[in-house]
């Protein structure tokens, strides 16, 4: 699986947000033969303040944002996940959307975990999706989607592996604070090596966030790491080295509790 991963700075004007994913994603190459273009949480529009009501900004799946990747899946015949305010008649969700190679929409994942933490409360803004993982088919190999808070739950990791994920995609706006970075890079490397499986995160950047966008092989070593400002990273993860750290460290099948049939 060959990801490009984009790191951007989205604002609360979706027109220019738009316009800055124009340009970044008019820049891969079909020629790289990505399979993913990965970008992160919130791309459509920003959170803004605490206090800023998120349902002006939200949009239908069939609106311009979700459009945009689309277009740009199918010139690239590619798979583009980004995540964005998804309108409904209460609060909106927070979506991430897959635009598969043909320009279909083949998945939405709207955040289980809403992140009320940290002394946020995103839980008073949006909704949550219902508790079903979601995998998006990428070639031969199949994808899971979790969004940033997500990552703290283990849990979601193992299920969407038990439902046959060889990778895992992480769009992200993490904010910035004391340690918030070590979390960041300890958690994303703890999901890859406790499952055995890529990791590919796309983060925002700028007023608040980490960066920090990072491609993660199924041992946990890093492939690809941005900084803090806007980037473009491009890392392969080989299946083969997937089924040789497997074969070396075998723990989803060594599993004593809460085992489920993994498919290979």
């Amino acid at each position: 699986m060959r990801p490009v991963v984009v790191q951007l700075s989205a604002s609360l004007d979706a027109a220019a947000n738009r316009a800055a994913v124009e340009r970044v994603l008019g820049t891969v190459d079909p020629a790289q033969r990505p399979d993913v273009v990965l970008l992160p949480e919130a791309t459509m529009a920003d959170f803004g303040r605490q206090d800023t009501d998120l349902r002006p900004l939200a949009e239908p799946l069939d609106g311009p944002f979700v459009d945009l990747l689309l277009t740009h899946a199918r010139r690239l015949g590619t798979t583009v996940v980004a995540g964005m305010f998804e309108a409904t008649d209460d609060l909106p969700f927070n979506t991430l959307v897959a635009a598969g190679p043909d320009g279909d929409l083949v998945a939405t994942y709207r955040k289980i975990h809403l992140y009320d933490s940290f002394g946020y409360r995103e839980s008073e803004r949006l909704a949550a999706g219902d508790l079903e993982p979601v995998t998006v088919p990428v070639g031969d190999e199949l994808l899971g989607l979790m969004t940033c808070y997500d990552l703290r739950f283990p849990e979601l990791a193992r299920a969407l592996v038990d439902r046959g994920a060889e990778a895992l995609a992480v769009p992200a706006a993490w904010l910035a604070g004391d340690r918030k970075l070590e979390h960041w890079r300890t958690l994303l490397a703890a999901r890859a090596i406790e499952n055995t499986v890529g990791v590919v995160a796309a983060a925002q950047c700028g007023r608040g966030y980490t960066g920090h966008s990072m491609v993660l092989d199924a041992s946990g070593a890093v492939l690809a790491e941005a900084g803090d400002e806007p980037a473009v990273l491009t890392a392969d993860l080989d299946p083969e080295a997937l089924r040789e750290v497997r074969a070396t460290n075998p723990s989803l099948a060594n599993r004593r509790m809460g085992r489920t049939e993994v498919r290979r």
